[in-house]
């Protein structure tokens, strides 16, 4: 038999935060205890210690959560908020991928090189084949 998760009431889940040994959030209609997590939380306790009994929904998703990280809270899920409670739900940001990585932006890297570089070659030719040659008017050409 699966486990069930428990279905809470706000109110319950604001009872369940009174204790401060424990961490408890909400998340896009779900509960979570992440006290155990507090310590591994990449981004510092202080950020879910903020969130404690509390909808954390809009802080979680602000922050653009990778898809290992959604998989991660799953462990910590303790139920889910009672139909009569339950919020819209808060979607993810778009995952921005890591530049550096993209091949994409490989590309783009030497065109940031090339173009400066076209265009100071570029004006070299220019300068050197329309500008009028300087002449000396106090040592004139000599004549042969």
């Amino acid at each position: 038999m699966a486990d069930a998760k428990k279905i809470y009431r706000l109110a319950e889940v604001k009872q369940l935060a009174e204790d401060r040994s424990k961490c408890i959030m909400v998340i896009n209609n779900r509960v979570y205890d992440v006290t155990k997590f507090i310590d591994e939380h990449p981004g510092g306790e202080e950020v879910l210690k903020e969130q404690h009994g509390a909808d954390a929904s809009n802080a979680f998703e602000d922050v653009g959560h990778s898809t290992d990280a959604r998989e991660q809270m799953k462990g910590y899920e303790i139920g889910e908020i009672h139909p009569d409670d339950i919020k819209t739900k808060v979607k993810p940001r778009p995952l921005i991928v890591n530049p550096s990585n993209s091949s994409e932006n490989a590309a783009g890297s030497w065109v940031r090189f090339v173009i400066p570089l076209v265009i100071v070659i570029v004006a070299i030719i220019y300068f050197r084949l329309f500008s009028k040659p300087t002449v000396d008017t106090n040592n004139p050409p000599k004549a042969i």
